[in-house]
């Protein structure tokens, strides 16, 4: 979806989200609602019974102001509560009402997940709000969500039901859902491997303030073609880590080493599900692209191509298995199979904190392992080609689901030294 929601009709923009939100398994075919409230007032709504997996712009229902019904659908069910909630809330233009299941889990055990689990989370869900169950459907439903949205919360647990958000806009409501369910899944997940740890607010507070800086603008930016190819694989590997849950609409960094130490990376403050290729920023002779804000780990990505010549590729993000990890201070051993040790042979981490520019931790820019994991922020992958970088992300997080699903079932046996080995002589030698 376009970042100028303006000029994407309310009923396009839904229909792209629900398709997000369904095919990342955060609702079902049933279940889940968005609106949209337009500038004359109208609520475009997704309908009543009909399937999440295969809705189109036609199914999407308007309601008018002296409620009208346009379409050939029912308007959803629970209708009323994002009713209210406009009503409330005239700041609130879009809703997003589901059923993740790390967030059910909250609703049902009745509790409301922090979001200090993870840096940037605080800032984008707000504090979070709690809604006493009533009938899904009712009038009284849409009166104890509207008193909690009147309280200034924009994220609502819904006690033995579920969660409902608001935005500016769609893609702000969007973010706000998906970085919450990524922190209830990430405690649930960090739960079954040791105890979740939190930062606290001034940690948050300085990592706000510490990562506040620009590079100088360039005075003049070329894009020969070798630049613009690296533009499009790096979109297209965000793209797929997106839909992959390896990376979410607010927190993600990808970059490709250019020529020399120069580089190419992902920008600040743009969703990541929508990025483009005129987002990217180019970073040359330690100056960005004119008009456009790169990451704020920039300058971790400028230290890791200036000191490792091999590292042509890395990607900075959160995924909820390894940050299951880093958010318990748990070892990750990756002799679980052979894939993942030639791969990656080791996952150290290192500390909050420890990534502020300020502080420059060699582990994290000159001893650059393949992987590495920031507790409480996020990990680090690095390699030679963009592809081969993103399939060790992927065989860390796989690794790591591993890791915590089999801990139920008994104590991880790993691969020997033996066995690891005869797998150095083999693959590594």
């Amino acid at each position: 979806m376009s970042k100028n929601t303006k000029l994407i009709h309310p009923r396009d923009q839904i229909i792209e989200v629900i398709d997000r939100i369904y095919k990342r398994g955060m609702t079902t075919t049933s279940g889940g609602n968005i609106s949209i409230i337009d500038a004359q007032g109208d609520i475009w709504v997704t309908p009543s019974a009909v399937d999440k997996g295969s809705l189109r712009p036609s199914d999407i229902i308007c309601v008018k102001g002296d409620g009208t019904i346009i379409g050939k659908h029912k308007p959803s069910s629970e209708f009323p509560f994002h009713k209210a909630i406009y009503e409330a809330r005239p700041d609130i233009k879009s809703v997003i009402h589901a059923h993740p299941p790390a967030l059910v889990s909250f609703s049902i055990v009745r509790q409301i997940p922090n979001t200090n689990v993870i840096s940037q989370a605080k800032h984008i869900c707000g504090p979070i709000g709690y809604a006493e169950y009533r009938v899904p459907g009712s009038e009284e439903l849409g009166e104890v969500i509207a008193d909690e949205f009147k309280k200034g919360f924009k994220a609502i647990i819904m006690e033995n039901h579920g969660t409902v958000l608001g935005g500016s806009d769609l893609t702000d409501a969007f973010e706000r859902f998906e970085a919450l369910e990524f922190c209830a899944s990430t405690i649930l997940y960090g739960a079954q491997i040791g105890t979740p740890n939190y930062l606290k607010d001034g940690q948050i507070e300085e990592f706000e303030a510490q990562a506040v800086g620009v590079l100088p603008e360039m005075e003049t930016t070329d894009y020969p073609s070798d630049e613009v190819e690296k533009r499009a694989e790096i979109c297209k590997i965000v793209q797929r880590s997106c839909q992959q849950g390896l990376m979410i609409s607010s927190y993600g960094t990808v970059s490709m080493r250019w020529r020399g130490n120069d580089f190419l990376i992902t920008p600040t403050g743009i969703n990541r599900w929508d990025l483009e290729i005129d987002d990217i920023v180019q970073i040359k002779d330690g100056k960005r692209e004119a008009g456009k804000n790169p990451s704020r780990a920039a300058w971790i990505h400028q230290e890791i191509y200036n000191l490792n010549p091999d590292i042509n590729s890395i990607i900075m993000t959160q995924s909820p298995y390894l940050m299951a990890f880093g958010v318990t201070n748990s070892y990750l051993n990756v002799r679980t199979i052979p894939e993942s040790w030639i791969f990656l042979q080791d996952i150290n981490t290192i500390k909050y904190g420890d990534h502020f520019r300020k502080n420059r931790n060699p582990k994290l820019v000159e001893d650059c392992a393949t992987a590495l994991i920031i507790e409480n922020d996020s990990v680090i992958i690095t390699g030679d080609k963009l592809l081969q970088t993103f399939d060790y992300l992927e065989v860390a997080e796989f690794s790591a689901k591993s890791i915590v699903l089999g801990n139920s079932l008994g104590e991880l046996v790993p691969i020997n030294d033996e066995q690891v080995e005869d797998l150095r002589k083999k693959f590594l030698s």
